[in-house]
């Protein structure tokens, strides 16, 4: 089966997809506001050229990117501060399905978009701030951040206690501690466990990842940092599997007297002695669980393996 190649959109969907540029351009005139290349500006007028141009005079044009990037720097805050927002408008689509070539012309295919961490927010407030962001309209977004960024400006002007323990500025004296399990039917992509390894410390996390068939996952923390650190996981690390495949569960919260058991987070797949199956992927249970034993977390076994 062939793979269908990708063409320039017809010229009135690519109208569309420059006005929604030229509409960014209005709403963001200031120096700063708005980035685009020299080049992709070239790309524009190009584009406008072919789209205006009589149909017998259209030769399509060459050196088109299959995509247009910009970025908004978004003021919130009444101002006083700015988050950028990276977009990403298509230019290009699919070669048309015969079956349908007559059919009525498509809605402009969607952009994408996503925030960059500024220097006044943590990764946690932004994965926090970014869960509830729509997804589906830019301009809505906008919106949203102007009115939700200004909370994260107004809680770092009041001085909070550090915790001894993590040291993050997001996590108070007063806030306890929780212990949270999750398992995964199936835990194997390296890149994927790495991520979750190397984005914990970024939420004051520790605990451990087991991959294999089951994985686990264990969390220490505040719960508010630990629900936007997987957040975080699945917009982003996890951003490419499709959402029927991001098959993990929470299994068991501890939240009475938890105390870190954990130095940092770290992947204890190869320290668990011989791994069984076709592939080597599973883990020895009884391995684990003796290992928690050791940690005095045996009681928690039974609540995630079963």
């Amino acid at each position: 089966m062939t793979q269908n190649q990708l063409h320039l959109l017809p010229a009135g969907i690519l109208e569309s997809q420059l006005s929604t540029i030229d509409l960014l351009t209005a709403m963001f005139p200031s120096p700063g506001e708005l980035e685009i290349s020299a080049s992709a500006m070239e790309c524009v007028e190009k584009l406008r050229e072919w789209c205006q141009s009589p149909e017998v005079d259209r030769p399509r044009p060459s050196g088109i990117p299959s995509t247009m990037l910009l970025a908004v720097h978004a003021p919130v805050a009444e101002g006083s501060k700015t988050i950028q927002i990276n977009i990403s408008i298509p230019l290009v689509c699919e070669d048309p399905d015969p079956e349908t070539i007559d059919a009525p012309e498509p809605p402009p295919p969607p952009l994408s978009y996503s925030l960059r961490q500024p220097a006044w927010m943590s990764k946690a407030e932004l994965a926090t701030l970014a869960a509830q962001m729509p997804t589906d309209d830019v301009f809505a977004a906008f919106v949203y951040l102007r009115e939700e960024a200004t909370p994260f400006l107004e809680a770092q002007q009041q001085p909070q206690p550090r915790d001894s323990t993590s040291g993050d500025r997001n996590t108070t004296m007063s806030t306890p501690l929780v212990r949270v399990w999750f398992y995964f039917p199936s835990l194997s992509t390296r890149s994927k466990r790495d991520d979750l390894v190397t984005h914990a410390p970024d939420y004051s996390l520790t605990g451990f990842v087991l991959a294999g068939k089951p994985g686990v996952l264990c969390l220490e923390g505040v719960s508010r940092d630990i629900d936007a650190y997987m957040s975080f996981i699945k917009t982003h690390s996890w951003g490419d599997i499709p959402s029927h495949q991001k098959k993990v569960s929470e299994r068991y919260r501890e939240t009475e007297g938890v105390v870190r058991v954990f130095d940092g987070m770290e992947e204890i797949t190869d320290s668990l002695g011989e791994r069984g199956g076709q592939r080597a992927n599973r883990g020895d249970m009884q391995a684990l669980e003796g290992w928690l034993r050791g940690k005095g977390l045996h009681g928690a076994f039974d609540k995630i393996i079963f």
